[in-house]
């Protein structure tokens, strides 16, 4: 599996996880108590599998790349879009950490805030991927010559690997199961 390939599969379970967040969104709508336990982890899934190892990846090697080789066209596709919306991403994830936070300390309005938050996240990156994977991920792939293709490969191999033997991929899939059976 090239590098982009492995992108799109991580797309899946960040969509798979965003149906949870909105699961548990619903039920905080509902006046169902908040399993704040169960946010860290939506929290930690997005904070640590779709942010830092996903988005790590795309930053780090993909976007780069298209930046440095792409001309005006990558860099305002990537600095002026994509980036600008991984940001927008993590504000709303800072957001609704707040918003758990003053539910937990009695602030009982602010369950609207852990709903806007969520949900907000949820159907902003929904549109990020698709944005990904219907437009920049084959701009990249039309656009790169080869080798630079081929060097994106091979870092995201290295990367793969150190964050496999840290169990990384496992834990959040496990994870990710476990959500999904009980709020889907």
């Amino acid at each position: 599996m090239n590098s982009i390939e492995l992108m799109v599969y991580e797309h899946t379970n960040i969509i798979r996880m965003l149906a949870v967040v909105r699961k548990a969104s619903y039920g905080v709508m509902k006046g169902e108590d908040i399993n704040y336990q169960d946010f860290d982890k939506m929290i930690d899934f997005i904070a640590n599998y779709a942010d830092v190892h996903h988005h790590g990846k795309e930053e780090k090697f993909l976007f780069k790349e298209m930046v440095d080789h792409l001309g005006k066209m990558g860099t305002n596709l990537i600095s002026h879009g994509m980036l600008v919306e991984h940001d927008w991403g993590r504000l709303f994830i800072a957001e609704l950490k707040d918003a758990l936070k003053r539910v937990q300390a009695g602030d009982d309005e602010s369950r609207l805030d852990v709903i806007a938050n969520a949900v907000g996240y949820a159907n902003h990156l929904a549109r990020h991927i698709t944005k990904e994977d219907t437009v920049v991920y084959t701009f990249a792939e039309k656009q790169l010559a080869p080798e630079i293709l081929a060097q994106i490969n091979n870092q995201t191999d290295a990367f793969e690997a150190a964050a496999s033997q840290q169990g990384v991929q496992n834990f959040y899939i496990e994870m990710l199961v476990e959500l999904e059976q009980k709020y889907l």
